[in-house]
């Protein structure tokens, strides 16, 4: 069987489309079609229903999807496999890590790592903690450096690395800038600009006020910290935000009685086997 057969199947699966498997896998769509029909020939059975644009597993497709996953990240066990027979730190390694990460907290670490393992070859993706956390799960990333999740996923295994402390902050012009002490209350009469509702961070928020019944006006959400801290520097709401960027900053940290963290660190897969190139990277983490 074809693991580029494979590969294709599970980008349909996982994309919806045939144009977005092929913007995946750097392929043409006329491609993808093609490696899609020779392995439901090789199968004889179908596994998608194409409805107009749209295309649907099918139920035979739905009972595959599992095994082919387990297929493909058996093949790239025994490449790392027989990587770690050779002693020399080189080839691919893919990570996934957040802009805010990649921005604040890695250089010093990648600085390290292209230093001291000049031969391997970094493929750096950067995305939503949430989404790499799922890529490591399906074993599309090897390894993930991100927000952790509040609850540890049944195949994923975390190493916590920092730990940023999250302050509630707003513009100096702000209604709130000037209080002596703001309580949680007084902050959902406001509008806020958060990170989406799915993301770790603001689970972290939802969470502390879910036994207070007290819900947050939020006026927009974006998962970039970067962009939430020039909203709220234009005030157009309060928002929460790591402490670590802060510095060079005129937002006011509001008196919060309420302290939150959030952990960041190591995301991967507890039945994968690392490559030397992880092993080396993980050698330069703090």
């Amino acid at each position: 069987m074809e693991l580029g057969n494979l590969h294709a199947f599970l980008a349909v699966a996982d994309s919806g489309s045939f144009s977005g498997a092929a913007q995946q896998l750097y392929l043409t769509q006329p491609a993808i079609s093609k490696r899609l029909a020779a392995l439901e020939e090789e199968l004889n059975i179908r596994l998608f229903d194409r409805i107009g644009r749209r295309v649907r597993l099918t139920h035979a497709g739905e009972v595959l999807l599992p095994k082919a996953r387990e297929m493909l990240l058996q093949a790239q066990d025994m490449k790392h496999l027989a990587s770690n027979l050779q002693t020399e730190v080189s080839g691919a390694l893919v990570l996934g890590t957040s802009h805010h990460i990649g921005l604040h907290r890695l250089p010093p670490v990648l600085k390290n790592f292209r230093t001291s393992f000049p031969r391997v070859d970094l493929d750096i993706r950067f995305m939503d903690s949430e989404a790499a956390c799922q890529a490591v799960d399906r074993g599309e990333l090897e390894m993930a450096i991100v927000t952790l999740p509040n609850e540890n996923p049944g195949h994923l295994q975390t190493r916590k690395l920092w730990q940023d402390e999250l302050c509630f902050v707003a513009a100096p012009e702000h209604a709130l800038a000037n209080m002596p002490e703001v309580s949680l209350k007084m902050l959902t009469r406001y509008p806020a600009v958060l990170p989406g509702a799915s993301t770790y961070t603001r689970n972290i928020l939802e969470l502390a006020l879910q036994d207070k019944n007290l819900e947050i006006t939020s006026s927009m959400s974006t998962n970039y910290m970067e962009t939430l801290k020039m909203l709220a520097e234009i005030n157009l709401g309060w928002s929460l935000l790591p402490k670590t960027m802060l510095a060079q900053s005129n937002l006011k940290i509001l008196p919060v009685k309420l302290k939150l963290k959030r952990s960041l660190g190591l995301v991967t897969h507890t039945g994968r086997t690392p490559s030397n190139p992880a092993r080396a990277l993980v050698s330069c983490l703090p």
